[in-house]
């Protein structure tokens, strides 16, 4: 029962460490990523209707 007990608290306790250990990211920094998202996936809807109007003329000739 005393190996358990030791085990649970070290467990806990190595837990608690590597949690507290991360950088969290800041306010600038998330903005930065949601800016990066959007700019993303504008391109990917740019290339879609590239695609699509390349379709429709390959379609039409």
């Amino acid at each position: 029962m005393k190996k358990l007990l030791l085990s649970i608290i070290t467990i806990f306790a190595l837990s608690t460490v590597i949690m507290g250990c991360r950088d969290p990211k800041t306010t600038e920094e998330k903005v930065e990523d949601g800016i990066e998202e959007v700019g993303d996936d504008l391109e990917e809807g740019v290339e879609e209707i590239e695609d699509e109007i390349d379709d429709a003329t390959d379609d039409n000739s």
